[in-house]
């Protein structure tokens, strides 16, 4: 009578759907399924913005303005402290970030960073043409991240939705590093680390200041300038990929890799680009002795890099850092690499038009009947059994 009395009660203030009495016990599971659709509105609920405006005027108030969950945050100019980031990573979903002023970077403390961090849900943040300064002429000595003084990577930008507008100006090493998995746009951005040309010992004092680093999926980098002394691009993993309309000055030209062990590149386009007074142009490296991984599905198409001093195109599956070995290893698959439309490859008196070094077996599905060269040596393809479209040396831009 008990057990039956308080089904009643329960049933009578809604607090089962369904009781049920199971082997003489009060079944709970729509209790309990309850519960968590609840908790999961109110953290739907608790992580959404809501319609207010946040202006953060210094670095002190910045978790402040993230904690507010407001809509609408503003940026104004001020200065990070040396050995901090400016971190934005808490952000509630549908914010949208505006840049009102220059933001600085002190330097003084030698750390590993990253100087500045975004991450949420349809995120989108507005630079105004404002500049992340990030001082890195202060922390370069011609060796970047491969020894000298640690350095504050600059960048981290693991939101969805859009990042637009903004100019890193001296970065101390990599500039961006991308993480996001959900569809991210990052546009109209500016990378401007030619200070770092500056040479001591004969070297550039900046070094490794990548611009775009990817390990993302579902991403567009669209319309950006990239000033600097290495990758312009350095896909590292991800999926459905696109790198269109940027300008690269200076650096190593567009790569995808170095591809390390136990990873997946696939569906890449890499379009519309201009590629200027680069060590290379358009490069994939697979590190020596690296496993388990693959490179499918890159498109190239209309493309033009000029001053290209080493090689146009550079298709190595013997990469280690600095160099290439000169012997291919097999444990990366590339396959379904494609020259579309018309890529028009300049060469400096210097450079080689290709370099193809693959491993037994490795690549496979090769396509170069729209890519074509201006000056430089012919260079070199072994590994590969065949390449549609495409004879050494006889790729001649009309």
């Amino acid at each position: 009578m008990l057990l039956h009395g308080l089904l009643a009660v329960l049933a009578a203030t809604g607090a089962m759907a369904h009781p049920k009495v199971v082997d003489g016990r009060l079944e709970q599971r729509g209790l309990e399924d309850r519960a968590v659709v609840e908790e999961r509105e109110l953290a739907t609920r608790a992580s959404t913005a809501t319609a207010c405006s946040y202006t953060i005027t210094s670095y002190s108030t910045v978790a402040s303005g993230v904690a507010s969950k407001c809509n609408n945050l503003v940026l104004k100019a001020f200065t990070v402290p040396a050995g901090k980031a400016l971190d934005l990573s808490g952000l509630a979903t549908n914010t949208n970030v505006n840049m009102k002023g220059d933001i600085t970077f002190a330097s003084g403390t030698n750390w590993a960073g990253p100087l500045f961090v975004i991450k949420g849900t349809n995120v989108n943040f507005q630079g105004n043409g404002y500049t992340f300064n990030g001082n890195g002429q202060d922390y370069w000595d011609t060796k970047g991240s491969n020894g000298g003084v640690t350095k504050p990577k600059m960048a981290k930008i693991s939101n969805s939705g859009s990042f637009r507008n903004a100019i890193f100006l001296n970065t101390p090493v990599q500039a961006i590093s991308v993480g996001a998995t959900s569809p991210l746009t990052i546009a109209g951005v500016t990378i401007d680390n030619r200070a770092g040309n500056t040479l001591s010992g004969g070297s550039a004092l900046g070094h490794n200041t990548d611009c775009f680093d990817v390990s993302a999926s579902n991403v567009l980098i669209d319309s950006n300038k990239c000033y600097n002394q290495d990758d312009c691009l350095a896909i590292n993993k991800g999926t459905n990929i696109t790198f269109s309309n940027n300008y690269c000055n200076g650096g190593h030209g567009i790569s995808i890799g170095s591809i390390q062990s136990d990873v997946v590149v696939k569906t890449v386009v890499i379009k519309g680009n201009a590629i200027v007074n680069n060590t290379n142009a358009l490069r994939i490296k697979t590190v020596y002795g690296a496993t388990n991984a693959s490179v499918t599905d890159v498109t190239y198409k209309g493309n033009a890099a000029s001053g290209t001093t080493t090689y146009g195109v550079d298709i190595q599956q013997d990469y280690e850092n600095g160099s290439p070995t000169g012997t291919a290893t097999s444990g990366v698959k590339i396959k379904n690499v494609v020259f579309s439309g018309t890529n028009k490859i300049g060469m400096a008196s210097s450079g080689k038009q290709a370099y193809v070094l693959c491993g037994s077996g490795t690549c496979t599905g090769f396509d170069f009947t729209g890519l074509c060269f201006t000056g430089g040596s012919k260079g070199s393809v072994s590994g590969v059994s065949s390449i549609t479209g495409f004879t050494l040396g006889s790729q001649t831009c009309s």
